[in-house]
């Protein structure tokens, strides 16, 4: 399994890729119509180039030359010594065999070079990923709706994890 700093080439394989996922991850819980809505507004290619110039670094893993996933995070986000993971995907079928772990404990490292003293994180409140964050040490810190426009909200939890 190999990790790198994916560049401004490689988004459209975080667009792909996102396109692959989202519909397993956001299909019971998410209209279509919400859900074509919102990886537009989040992973096209103008959106995620913006996302890089405001400091999100995207992380591709992939093994073999296969793409198995993406994350993105930015350091001291919003100057608050934290680190914020902005996204953390990876594909269906191969979750459960460490990924998502590899990727967290890859931005975890770059957070503690930086010397943030937190990981956080919004997640859905209706995302199994929950599960995944709550056994790797994050907990619940409030939640949050945020407008993202044209009638739709994410409804979410912040969760966080001390360094």
């Amino acid at each position: 399994m190999e990790l790198s700093i994916a560049s401004n080439e490689q988004l459209s394989i975080i667009r792909d890729l996102a396109y692959q996922i989202w519909p397993d991850t956001y299909g019971a819980t998410h209209t279509n119509e919400e859900l074509n809505y919102m990886l537009n507004k989040f992973y096209s290619i103008e959106s995620l180039e913006n996302q890089r110039s405001n400091g999100h670094i995207f992380i591709l893993v992939s093994d073999n030359e296969m793409n198995l996933g993406f994350a993105s995070y930015e350091v001291n986000s919003e100057n608050s010594s934290k680190t914020k993971i902005h996204k953390l995907y990876v594909l269906p079928h191969i979750q459960g065999k460490g990924i998502g772990k590899t990727l967290v404990d890859y931005i975890k490292k770059e957070a503690l070079s930086h010397h943030d003293i937190a990981l956080f994180l919004n997640v859905n409140k209706l995302n199994k990923a929950q599960q995944f964050y709550h056994h790797y040490g994050f907990s619940i810190t409030k939640d949050i709706i945020i407008n993202i426009g044209n009638g739709f909200v994410m409804d979410d939890y912040v969760m966080e994890l001390n360094l």
